[in-house]
């Protein structure tokens, strides 16, 4: 116990020289949990000069939180996640997340954390706040457009292409209302900032298109935790279940979206399971507590040679700095601030670059 056996909390930095993790690592592997590669920080505790456990950090999501097994039941999960937290704060994160199995409910419960999304028996998300998804919907309703259908594309735009605007347009002409949100995390290419000025540029012809800001509920793949999952297979169909369900339960109501329209997918397997995903997910009366949503898949715009015009695509172009090519698979908004700013390499994959 703590009163017999106290314990000393650090801080470790990730790939810092002096910070050795072989044993994070291996109380990690002891718990069957891996370690994913966005973790930047990691509170442990000591005691009796060995490993007593560990939490991470990635942005704003606590990650890895292990204890060793002589350890348990001394609250020790509740005093990392705490440490945690602080140091989060301390770097100008205050709202956070975590995703843990659902077996651990009762514990983050106590370390204040409140469920948003689960899936069965698999995974769970969990925010420090019991308030802050029911406040995201709420801020939602303020843009609620009368109609039907009322249409919803989430797209990271990473660079806004022909294809997109193409999407938007199709969406828009089927809908009398049609919202366009913009993936938030800066795990792309191009950064928010300017992703979503390129959306609203792209779609500013639209007159019945809303493009709304991303927020910490539309997650990003890149980011999505597979620590506790191990299983490659399992971590893409957990990030399918747990966005998909965020999105139908919390963001669809308030603005009463009845279709989630999405490009086909030739090229990209991952973006092609998470468009079938979604028909499970959003079209299936049973698996969520909100009314289902129907599904649309529209034709990938092609270039004239028949070859369908990608994000991805338009990366590769820019690193080789062919510009003219460029020119003919984006807008002309698009195209002007590709060619006034100096682009770093292109290092994108295609399950978050679309």
């Amino acid at each position: 116990m703590y009163d017999r056996d106290p314990l000393d909390f650090s801080v470790l930095t990730v790939d810092h020289p002096r910070d050795n993790l072989d044993g994070v690592r291996a109380l990690l592997e002891a718990s069957l949990l891996g370690m994913d590669a966005d973790i930047t920080r990691f509170v442990v505790a000591r005691g009796d000069g060995r490993l007593a456990g560990c939490a991470g950090i990635a942005g704003n999501v606590i990650k890895c939180v292990a204890v060793a097994a002589d350890y348990r039941g001394d609250n020790l999960s509740a005093r990392l996640v705490g440490e945690v937290e602080q140091l989060a704060v301390s770097e100008g994160h205050f709202h956070l997340f975590l995703y843990t199995r659902p077996s651990n409910i009762g514990v983050f419960r106590g370390c204040g954390f409140y469920p948003i999304a689960q899936w069965d028996q698999v995974a769970v998300l969990m925010e420090n706040t019991p308030v802050g998804i029911r406040r995201y919907s709420r801020a939602l309703e303020r843009y609620y457009q009368p109609g039907n259908p009322i249409g919803a594309v989430v797209m990271n735009a990473n660079p806004f292409t022909l294809g997109h605007r193409y999407l938007a347009e199709q969406a828009a002409a089927a809908c009398d209302w049609l919202h366009i949100f913009v993936v938030r995390e800066d795990v792309s290419l191009f950064p928010y900032a300017a992703r979503l000025e390129m959306v609203r540029r792209g779609v500013a012809h639209l007159a019945n298109v809303q493009v709304h800001e991303g927020s910490d509920y539309l997650i990003s793949r890149a980011t999505f935790p597979g620590y506790f999952l191990r299983d490659t297979n399992l971590v893409s169909k957990t990030y399918s279940a747990i966005d998909l369900l965020i999105f139908r339960n919390h963001i669809a109501p308030p603005l009463g979206i009845t279709h989630r329209f999405v490009g086909t997918e030739p090229y990209c397997p991952v973006t092609n399971q998470y468009n079938r995903d979604m028909r499970h997910w959003l079209e299936d009366p049973d698996r969520a507590a909100q009314p289902p949503l129907r599904v649309v898949e529209i034709p990938r715009k092609c270039q004239a040679s028949g070859r369908a015009i990608s994000a991805s695509e338009v990366r590769a172009l820019l690193k080789q700095r062919q510009m003219a090519r460029i020119q003919d698979i984006v807008p002309p908004s698009t195209f002007a601030y590709l060619t006034r700013r100096e682009m770093p390499e292109p290092a994108g994959i295609c399950a978050t670059g679309a």
